[in-house]
């Protein structure tokens, strides 16, 4: 892994920063929008479907009374909702489950949905990739595939090839700082990477040697990352590759007793200090 020394170049311009609701996913939706727009973020995530049984998530079905709060704040606050979250395919997964959500998010302006590939049949995997691809644009939308070191798409490279596998122009490969330096990728892969193939970069920092048990990597990604710079990760190096046109959000959950709006500032202010 490349040393913090040899990861410090001149800032990288990022004209616009997003925050995943991860960051303080106890916070509800429209709260959160008016927490990140006063934050100084332009976008938003939303966590639209629980990640693990029993994980928060908040419904936002199309022509309710919690979406039309939620689409109001942000007119209001001039913050676009950018991608849902959290989505696994696994080995029983069923795409037209997710109509109503996609809907929802589809009205409210989102453009991604970011999801996690965890069957380790890998035909049937790509086939349902696909599959969603196809729904999703049907609503608009793309799909990201995020790799995650305790699942079977454990890579960088394994989200890569599946997304490329799947042929559907919609789909994505998401590089979390946090899983694609853990995992073995290196800055020069996403600068490898096809034109097109990367839409989304997720900024997260760690510190100390990377996890090697399931249960240590579901420890770090859940409560151990820490802001963009302030950590131990060659952040920078990604953000000298940045693909044109990638969106560019924070994803750091709060590990300490600080309040939402002051953790979402933190956040802001140190991803700027990082990007410029």
């Amino acid at each position: 892994m490349e040393t913090r020394e040899e990861t410090m170049p001149a800032k990288i311009s990022v004209p616009t920063l997003g925050v995943a609701h991860f960051s303080a996913i106890d916070v509800e939706p429209a709260k959160f929008v008016s927490m990140a727009a006063a934050a100084g973020f332009s976008s938003v995530g939303l966590r639209l479907h629980p990640a693990f049984p029993g994980a928060p998530y908040y419904e936002l079905p199309a022509g309710s009374d919690v979406a039309r709060d939620v689409k109001a704040r942000l007119n209001g606050e001039g913050i676009a909702l950018y991608d849902i979250e959290f989505v696994v395919i696994g080995p029983d997964f069923d795409p037209d489950a997710l109509i109503s959500m996609l809907a929802g998010a589809s009205a409210l302006g989102a453009r991604r949905l970011s999801v996690c590939g965890d069957d380790p049949d890998r035909g049937r995997l790509v086939a349902n990739f696909a599959a969603l691809c196809d729904l999703a644009a049907s609503f608009g939308m793309g799909v990201d595939l995020e790799n995650m070191g305790w699942r079977a798409v454990a890579s960088f490279d394994d989200s890569l090839s599946i997304v490329q596998e799947s042929e559907r122009r919609n789909a994505g490969a998401l590089v979390d700082a946090l899983h694609f330096f853990r995992n073995g990728g290196q800055a020069k892969d996403v600068s490898a990477a096809p034109k097109g193939m990367i839409r989304s970069i997720q900024l997260c920092d760690a510190r100390g040697p990377a996890p090697t048990t399931a249960d240590q990597k579901v420890s770090e990604a859940r409560t151990g990352r820490f802001a963009p710079g302030l950590g131990e990760l060659p952040v920078a190096s990604l953000m000298r590759v940045l693909p044109t046109g990638a969106a560019v959000s924070v994803e750091v959950p709060i590990h300490s007793r600080q309040a939402p709006e002051e953790h979402l500032r933190h956040l802001h202010d140190a991803a700027r200090a990082l990007t410029g």
